[in-house]
């Protein structure tokens, strides 16, 4: 029998927000929950049209080392305008909805 463990240490909070788990204030968890629900988006299409990061920063509008840091999550790098502005060319539409 396999030794893996399968005991449930952790589960995001009632807030959704797992920024806020880890210990960052609201409002800047806020902001990164926004900017890594957008960086999925450009990762899904980017594999979904199985383009290399060169082609992609092309579309893009980008370098290769910034199609490197949407892929390998670097959050942080990211200002939310830059990704919505990255969805935009890839004929990607950004909407807004708030609770």
């Amino acid at each position: 029998m396999s030794s893996v463990d399968s005991v449930m240490k952790h589960t995001t909070s009632e807030n959704n927000n797992v920024f806020v788990d880890l210990g960052f204030e609201k409002q800047e968890a806020a902001k990164l929950i926004i900017k890594s629900q957008l960086m999925i988006h450009i990762r899904k299409w980017i594999k979904e049209n199985n383009l290399r990061q060169e082609e992609a920063a092309g579309i893009l509008h980008v370098n290769r080392p910034r199609v490197s840091d949407v892929m390998t999550g670097k959050v942080g790098k990211f200002t939310i305008d830059a990704l919505v502005d990255m969805l935009e060319c890839a004929d990607l539409r950004v909407s807004v909805s708030v609770k």
